[in-house]
């Protein structure tokens, strides 16, 4: 699913205009990255946590030469999925 079947649906399930949808989804969409870049947890109860995790620095190699390098240290973002969310996509029987 893209961002367009995404808002077809919101849309649906809303009962609003796909352009309203639209709207509404991308500024959720970009306070939530906005939130994370500057440190913050976004957590949706049910849905999952958004964060930024530091990646310690490594050492890795060039894939064309086989050269050993180093890799910097860096800050990535994550997404851990709630409890609900894992129940949804994989049911205990």
């Amino acid at each position: 699913m893209n961002k367009g079947e995404l808002v077809d649906a919101v849309a649906d399930k809303a009962n609003v205009t796909k352009k309203q949808a639209d709207a509404v989804l991308s500024a959720a969409l970009e306070a939530i990255m906005e939130a994370v870049s500057s440190g913050d947890k976004v957590t949706l109860v049910g849905f999952g946590s958004f964060e930024s995790r530091e990646r310690k620095a490594r050492e890795g190699r060039n894939p064309k030469t086989g050269d050993k390098m180093e890799i910097p240290a860096t800050k990535v973002p994550a997404f851990s999925a709630g409890k609900l969310f894992k129940e949804k996509v994989a049911p205990e029987e």
